[in-house]
This record gives C-alpha cells, structure tokens and sequence, in this order.
C-alpha cells in the first residue's frame, strides 16, 4: 500500500481538487483506492456526496482503539472509498497531543487499511502542526500544490527546510504547479526558475481554469463530468507521472 498526502501549509493552492481528481483517476486505472479526507472544512466529502460526520470518535482513532475500517464509505465510483471529514478534526492537534508516540498515531491508524487498499490519499487541512508532522511520518510522498507566487513557494521551502531539520527524507517531496495563468509573465519566470532548482518537481502543471471550479456546482471530479477538457487532461498527465515514481 502507497500512501500520497496532498499537503501544503497555505490554504486555497489546490489541494482538494487535487485529491478528488487523482484519487478518482486512480480508481480508474484500476487500484483500490482510499480518499481520506482529514480537512474538517469537508470539501472532499462535499464533492463525493457524503455528509460531514463519522461513527467512530476523534480519541478512538487517535488512540488506536478504534477500527477506523468501519468509517470507510463507498462512493459512486468502483474500486474508490472515502473516510469522510468530520468536523471535530479540528481538533485533532489536542487528540494528539495527549497520546504517546504522538508523531506517528496516523501511521498506526493507516496499518489498519494494509490488506484493503493499494493507494491511500490523504487531503490534509493547511498549516504545519502536530497533524501534519503525523503525515509527514506516515505517507510514503507528499503531494504540494504551489501556486507560482514568491509567497507559495516560500511555503514549499519551509516544508523543506523542516524536513531537513527532523531528519525526513526530502524525495519524498513532490512538488507540482497549480492554478496556473501561464500568460502571466511572474507565473512563466518562477516556474522556469524553480524547474531549473528542484529536481523533485513533477513536470505536469495545473492551469487555473473555471472547469476545475465547476466541480462544487457537478459535485464529481472534473475527469469525470468533463474528461476531454484542458483541465483534465492535466490531471490525468500528473496522475500518469505520479504513477511511474511511485509504482
């Protein structure tokens, strides 16, 4: 099982349509695949028609008492399930924070999904915290979307440089460009800067464009309501990339 956290510490560069869209896409190909929606705001949820809310409490799956297969749901799609947010993981920095081994409570909980699925992605709130060092310690990559703004790529290097700090494998950072306007001239000279810098970066962008926004009115991944558009076609190539380094 491979575990890909879409991850960034700014909020609004893409995450969800993100995980919706690859999730999806993985489905398609053919893997049993895990949509974790750990964003109490449950845009995910939202897009897979699931209401916020799970039978299983906050201290349970933090603490490991919990079968957190039992929150898993099905969507409208084959081979793809979704644990859908709830919004107490708000609160999930105070959960964690009164357990032992606190960095690695997510890794103990993902154990559980081992023999059921062959990709677990996780749609992971912004900010760095107790939470996202647990996703750190427990995907295999991290996904971030950067937009290419000097304040977004700011972000990708703070996740870098705590990466360093804690001794964390950097590869296993995956960075990727969204929301592009490439006829912006600050979007075509920051990519071609960070391109030349970043060996990790997937070569695939994500162009800002209003198909990807179509999603909240569709409620299904762009893919899949409007699969010859430019938008998917972008998501499919990064989907494609993202499986040669992985697989």
């Amino acid at each position: 099982m491979k575990t890909i956290g879409i991850y960034n510490i700014k909020g609004g560069v893409g995450k969800t349509a993100t995980a919706v869209n690859l999730s999806y896409l993985a489905s398609m190909t053919g893997y049993k695949t895990l949509l974790w929606d750990l964003d109490p705001q449950g845009a995910s949820t939202f897009y897979f028609h699931k209401k916020q809310g799970i039978n299983l409490s906050l201290k349970k799956i933090i603490s490991g008492k919990g079968d957190v297969t039992d929150i898993v749901k099905k969507t409208d799609y084959i081979n793809l399930r979704i644990i859908p947010s709830d919004f107490s993981f708000r609160n999930i920095d105070s959960a964690l924070d009164d357990v032992k081994k606190s960095r690695k409570r997510l890794s103990a909980a993902l154990e559980q999904f081992e023999n059921d699925f062959q990709l677990v992605f996780l749609d992971c709130p912004p900010g760095i915290s107790l939470l996202a060092e647990n996703i750190f310690y427990a995907c295999d990559y991290i996904l971030v979307p950067t937009i290419p703004s000097p304040l977004s790529i700011r972000t990708y290097n703070q996740i870098v440089q705590f990466f360093n700090e804690n001794d964390l494998d950097t590869t296993r950072i995956l960075p990727f460009f969204s929301m592009v306007e490439i006829r912006r001239n600050i979007h075509k000279n920051l990519i071609n800067n960070f391109q030349k810098d970043s060996p990790n970066i997937c070569k695939t962008i994500i162009p800002y464009l209003s198909d990807i926004e179509k999603m909240g009115i569709y409620l299904k991944p762009v893919v899949q309501f409007n699969p010859s558009s430019k938008a998917s076609v972008a998501y499919k190539d990064l989907w494609e990339e993202i499986e040669k380094r992985i697989f």
